[in-house]
């Protein structure tokens, strides 16, 4: 009987999944939270100019809080990957999962009736802080994963890549299908954040997060190419 070839991994679908997140999560954070993202750092980086400028309606305390919470999570993402080289990626990126889940749900019940008009107090950088190590945590670990043209945070390069790479410009369009599925992923989970924030507030939006980035690794979890050993 002829051998059966393996299906293809579903790693790709899940990081496309995680896209959808990060536009959520930060749909969340600027609708929300008021001008800051979790997600995204160069858009701080920026905001945080403005704010050392002096432009009226920019904090830059809520910008440093989450550039912080970012970098706290990547370095913590970044030790739990080498703890476990050598193990199944399912074991790692299942523990990676909980924990991104366990924030946004943490930062989902402190948002339970925040509004917008409270952007000051104590729970916004509460709230800025749990998704910022969120989302610092989940880019050091998709980092580690060296997926091609699915960072799930940054869409700077795919837009250059389609552009730079495409027939046009003399290219071969390496990677396009898999370029603009993460630019409409990122676009839809930012609508469904919207549209969450708007019509239920900001906690429907960081619990669906949470909800839906765990579904979705529990998933991929039963695939067999998870038990793929983690490389250093």
């Amino acid at each position: 009987m002829p051998t059966q070839s393996p299906s293809p991994s579903p790693l790709p679908a899940l990081l496309l999944l995680l896209s959808a997140i990060t536009g959520l999560v930060d749909a969340a954070s600027i609708l929300g939270l008021g001008k800051v993202f979790t997600a995204n750092m160069t858009g701080n980086v920026v905001f945080l100019g403005f704010a050392a400028a002096g432009t009226p309606g920019f904090k830059w305390s809520a910008y440093v809080v989450a550039i912080l919470a970012f970098m706290a999570g990547a370095l913590v993402a970044g030790r739990l990957a080498r703890g476990h080289i050598g193990r199944p990626m399912s074991a790692w990126l299942m523990r990676a999962s909980l924990l991104e889940t366990a924030l946004l749900w943490i930062a989902a019940a402190i948002a339970i009736g925040l509004e917008i008009s409270e952007l000051g107090d104590a729970r916004t950088f509460a709230i800025i802080a749990l998704t910022g190590v969120a989302m610092g945590f989940r880019n050091a670990t998709i980092r580690q994963l060296k997926v091609p043209d699915l960072t799930t945070t940054v869409l700077t390069l795919t837009i250059t890549g389609l552009a730079a790479d495409s027939s046009a410009a003399g290219g071969s369009n390496p990677n396009w299908p898999r370029r603009v599925a993460a630019v409409v992923s990122i676009f839809v989970g930012a609508a469904i954040g919207a549209w969450l924030v708007h019509f239920y507030g900001l906690a429907s939006a960081l619990a669906a997060a949470g909800l839906v980035g765990l579904a979705g690794t529990i998933a991929w979890g039963r695939h067999p190419t998870a038990a793929t050993p983690v490389v250093g």
